[in-house]
């Protein structure tokens, strides 16, 4: 924030994360699969406040029409459903990792554009691992940096045994969250 902008009483959010940190999934999609044996579960979905604004509900239907459109190309389907915490989850499938990352852009960038970025909680992938227990690869939009979730046995406990592992596994192919503290377990993921 400039000097200027402090002594006339405006603020700015802060600015979007580097977008090219979302699509860092692009390219890990694919050692994820060959290395270490997991698959995608062709599902991936955006989290955000949603706010009851008639501005704010057309830049969500523009972009969910959007993305219909071009799901006939793409294969990519959509999908909006509120979870019990009151947030508003924008889910898209497609067998194509690549599709699903552009999907989630396009979202993404809808709500930045339209001045509702810093509404947006998460990105979340879900992948399927050997024995096939999900895992899900968060990416946090303010902070620019993805972590892995992976659910344990039982109600909300956590493998974090497994999730350090993929910390560990995938550090050069995405941005990971250094802070442990930051991971944050997103329970019932509608993925």
């Amino acid at each position: 924030m400039g000097f200027l902008d402090s002594l006339l009483g405006r603020s700015r959010t802060p600015g979007p994360a580097k977008k090219d940190r979302l699509f860092a999934m692009s390219t890990a999609h694919v050692t994820l699969e060959t290395a270490h044996g997991m698959t995608s579960g062709g599902k991936a979905g955006i989290v955000f406040q949603a706010e009851a604004t008639s501005d704010f509900s057309r830049i969500v239907a523009d972009a969910e029409e959007l993305l219909h459109a071009t799901g006939e190309e793409t294969g990519t389907t959509v999908e909006t459903t509120d979870d019990k915490y009151g947030y508003r989850w924008v889910v898209l499938s497609d067998p194509d990792v690549e599709d699903l990352v552009v999907g989630i852009s396009t979202i993404k960038d809808s709500l930045d554009v339209g001045g509702y970025g810093a509404r947006i909680l998460a990105a979340v992938f879900r992948f399927t691992r050997e024995g096939g227990r999900d895992a899900f690869f968060i990416y946090n939009v303010k902070r620019g940096s993805w972590y892995p979730f992976v659910p344990g046995e039982g109600d909300k406990v956590r493998d974090n045994e497994a999730e350090l592992r993929l910390k560990a596994q995938l550090a050069g192919e995405l941005p990971m969250e250094p802070e442990l503290e930051r991971w944050f377990p997103l329970w019932g993921v509608p993925l």
